[in-house]
């Protein structure tokens, strides 16, 4: 017997996919679409607002990246057939969940995707802010540095103690990486790890208080939701070191940033280093841009070549699941 022949689906057959456009600065990039394009007849915002009526129909799937395109009302009620949409990234306090679930779509995100190259974040910015890293090459480079001065210091992150707040995948990521670097690891986290997970990277887990005032590092690894909303304020702060530092890769509001602000202007703490901030940028006259003890990158977390094509991948592989009424890998429900 032969085999049987493969049916390669035409383009009119692939279930549309909405996206913000392609290349440029909010468009996917031309390698994702070409990914994309293999599973879907993907239909760009542009070409949906030229012909509503009839390209709406055609959409059955969004897929969500650097939170574009906006998914609000108006649009939901825009596209009757739509069955879900595709989040690239794990965080998504920019969807309204609860709208959405209402109009009977599914949401989904890409957590597996997006845990080495975060973790990987998270051990930069600390490297970078305990060795005074941005500092230090501003000095090396600068037409009036005449000399390298002697008690030019930083500190040293081996065997420090770092205080994780949020030991789901990524924050498990930071302790394994963290223990490399022979690291006294606190963890804070709404659930505990099991003992075999904690003995695994030596990681202890300790009440909010304790960990704030014990970490030389307090590195911030949880999800926006309204519980997690200025989870660190002028309490929090004032409960850390004098010589510590606060890394944020999870979201800009987990902070209050004025009193972030206060507390690094006052020394209530030595340092920050962020790469979310609230809003994104921050405008151009923040006070936080004009201090010299912050690190502060433009939400780079996951933007690696690698992690940005797992993503997508994660991505259709969620979004035809919810098409072909399979078990959806990582569905995201409103709380």
């Amino acid at each position: 017997m032969g085999q049987r022949p493969i049916y390669v689906m035409a383009e009119q057959d692939l279930p549309g996919l909405l996206i913000m456009g392609i290349g440029g600065t909010h468009g996917v990039q031309e390698s994702l679409a070409a990914l994309l394009k293999k599973h879907f007849s993907v239909i760009t915002m542009k070409e949906l607002l030229e012909n509503k009526k009839e390209v709406g129909k055609k959409i059955q799937c969004i897929f969500v990246s650097e939170f574009r395109p906006t998914i609000d009302q108006e649009l939901l009620e825009s596209l009757p057939n739509l069955k879900v949409i595709g989040n690239s990234g794990v965080g998504v306090d920019h969807l309204n969940l609860k709208m959405i679930s209402n109009f009977g779509v599914r949401v989904t995100n890409t957590p597996h995707a997006v845990a080495d190259s975060t973790a990987d974040m998270g051990m930069a910015l600390m490297l970078a802010s305990a060795r005074r890293l941005v500092e230090g090459s501003q000095i090396a480079v600068s037409p009036d540095t005449n000399y390298f001065a002697a008690d030019w210091l930083g500190v040293e992150v081996t065997r420090a103690t770092l205080g994780i707040i949020g030991m789901g995948r990524i924050g498990y990521k930071v302790a394994q990486r963290a223990r490399a670097f022979e690291m006294k690891i606190l963890y804070h986290n709404r659930n505990r790890r099991s003992q075999e997970e904690e003995q695994a990277v030596g990681a202890c887990y300790s009440e909010m208080e304790d960990l704030l005032q014990q970490s030389d590092f307090v590195m911030l690894v949880v999800n926006l939701t309204p519980q997690t909303e200025k989870l660190i304020g002028k309490k929090e702060l004032g409960l850390m070191k004098p010589t510590a530092t606060l890394i944020n890769i999870s979201r800009g509001a987990v902070i209050d940033q004025d009193a972030l602000v206060e507390a690094l202007q006052n020394k209530t703490i030595k340092a920050a280093a962020l790469d979310v901030t609230y809003p994104e940028p921050l405008p151009r006259n923040h006070p936080l841009l004009k201090l010299n003890n912050v690190i502060i990158t433009p939400h780079i977390g996951t933007a690696t070549v690698q992690a940005t094509h797992m993503m997508a991948e994660e991505a259709i592989a969620n979004m035809l699941s919810v098409l072909n009424c399979q078990p959806i890998p990582s569905e995201v429900f409103p709380q």
